[in-house]
């Protein structure tokens, strides 16, 4: 590797201090413009104001960022685990040094409180590499397995290797711009592929940003590749690439499905998908009533309700329903929308006018089918793309409310009479993200927990995701993994050796019969 010598990385500091705003794309270690003179605008949610014109990548700039990642895919593949892990820990430690910047800079583009970006999004994300960066270190190793062809004379060595996949095509979501990016870049260069990452057009800022940190934490040209663009055209062009070996894709189901067909149609790419939904909360009887509303309210609320597995179904026991529903409305009421640059900013805005006119239109639809409004459901302020945080109550499974992903600040309540029909009633949906029980007996909880279908079950909790947790869904809501070790199977292909023995020893005993002049 050309920066690779005896254990060290030789990198070249930036220019300034600080990050320059990007809004060029990352090939193959330097900034370049975009080949067709595409832009796009990307706005301040607080207010709507442009924030830069970012260069949009159209095929032919696909085209040069695959073959970087393709050049850099035999020397990067081939490199030791050590430099590996040295490089993605240089750039946990170059996050951790540019921490303010890039949480004002995640706050600014998205919306988000810039406490929570401080306090969450930014230490998460550069945690996720110092994880990852404990496996690159000499622990992808394979294993022997005995085997046995039922003869005696026998003698076989069969073991498997792990190796890289290949070049990998990225496309990750607007909602959580760092963490998305950690969770899809670590797990794939740890295990020796080459990436091309296409952030989201609404929240494109900070992953540039992290072209200048992955420069200077050594990592080679053309290991990892940062492109900007919609999805129809710099997201399908990435998915159709013939030297694109693998596809990993966070969003909307809808979208999902046409990477799955786009994959297949150019290749039989391998595809892992971390899709959202409805992820169903049951509270019960004897629960902690106000843990249980902490957890709804966190479980929902966290991010503006802009999280995949945001507990949009909560089910709340008959017996307490009322209770519930009164701490529910005082808790929202005490929600603070202002400025997410004030340390009391509790919530921001939604990411854009096309995700405000979603949830508005889902609050609209809700009071016609006969939901009851219990608080919100009416923009905050006069500019930028606020909404009140909004309670429905006496709702029922078949409205579209309770049935169809919101992906904003909006808490839906159904009651239930028996622990079996929440469990059924939790199920009755093709998602599985995630799910939720609030009970004092663990054993019934633990009980619940088996049964419902989903990839991450909380007990008297919520929103509890650690680099090393696995963390993806049931049914329509994904395939494969992320985080954890099993994160590390979606760029690794497991390939089988089998050696036969018995003729090295034929020869061993054919070599002394014959120094010995005895029979052979």
């Amino acid at each position: 590797m050309a920066n690779e010598m005896n254990g060290t990385v030789a990198v070249e500091s930036l220019p300034v201090s600080g990050l320059p705003l990007e809004t060029r794309l990352f090939i193959d270690n330097e900034f370049v413009d975009e080949h067709d003179g595409t832009h796009f605008d990307t706005s301040d949610p607080t207010n709507a104001k442009v924030i830069a014109r970012v260069q949009e990548a159209g095929k032919d700039d696909v085209d040069r960022a695959v073959k970087a990642a393709s050049r850099a895919f035999e020397g990067w593949s081939q490199s030791s685990g050590a430099f590996r892990a040295q490089c993605l820990n240089r750039l946990a430690d170059l996050m951790d040094k540019h921490m303010d910047q890039l949480a004002e800079m995640e706050s600014l583009d998205n919306g988000k409180p810039l406490t929570k970006a401080k306090e969450i999004d930014v230490p998460f994300s550069l945690a996720v590499y110092r994880y990852y960066a404990g496996w690159a270190d000499g622990k992808l190793d394979g294993k022997q397995i005995p085997i046995s062809a039922g003869n005696a004379s026998a003698n076989w060595l069969c073991y498997q290797r792990r190796e890289p996949i290949g070049v990998c095509g990225q496309i990750i979501p607007w909602n959580f711009p760092l963490a998305m990016f950690s969770w899809k870049v670590a797990p794939a260069v740890a295990a020796g592929c080459t990436v091309v990452i296409k952030t989201s057009e609404k929240t494109p800022l900070t992953g540039l940003m992290m072209g200048h940190l992955c420069k200077e934490a050594g990592f080679p040209p053309g290991v990892i590749n940062i492109l900007s663009g919609h999805g129809p055209t710099t997201g399908e062009y990435i998915v159709r690439h013939p030297m694109v070996d693998k596809v990993a894709f966070t969003g909307s189901v809808d979208t999902a499905q046409k990477v799955l067909l786009a994959a297949a149609q150019s290749g039989m790419k391998k595809v892992t998908t971390e899709l959202g939904r409805k992820s169903p909360l049951i509270v019960c009887k004897d629960a902690d009533l106000d843990q249980a509303l902490t957890v709804a309210h966190e479980g929902l609320f966290f991010n503006a309700g802009q999280s995949c597995i945001a507990s949009s179904r909560v089910f709340v026991d008959e017996a307490i329903y009322d209770k519930f529903v009164e701490k529910a409305l005082k808790r929202a009421k005490e929600e603070k929308l202002c400025s997410p640059n004030s340390p009391e900013c509790t919530q921001g805005p939604v990411v854009d006018m096309k995700q405000f006119d979603r949830v508005m239109n889902y609050i609209s639809l809700g009071k016609q089918e006969g939901a009851t409004l219990l608080t919100g459901g009416t923009r905050h302020g006069t500019q930028g793309y606020w909404i009140e945080p909004t309670i429905f109550t006496d709702v029922k499974d078949d409205m579209r409310i309770a049935k169809e992903e919101i992906f904003g600040p909006v808490m839906t309540v159904l009651k239930f009479k028996t622990l079996e029909e929440a469990i059924v009633r939790a199920n009755a949906t093709s998602y599985g993200l995630g799910a939720g029980i609030c009970s004092r007996d663990i054993g019934r909880a633990l009980s619940v927990a088996h049964k419902l279908r989903a990839g991450t079950i909380y007990v008297n909790c919520w929103n509890v995701v650690k680099p090393n947790t696995p963390f993806g869904g049931y049914k329509q809501s994904g395939v494969g993994r992320e985080l954890g070790e099993d994160a590390l199977d979606n760029y690794l292909e497991k390939k089988t050796v089998i050696v036969d023995l018995s003729y090295e020893d034929e020869k061993d005993e054919k070599a002394a019969g014959d120094a010995t002049g005895g029979p052979n």
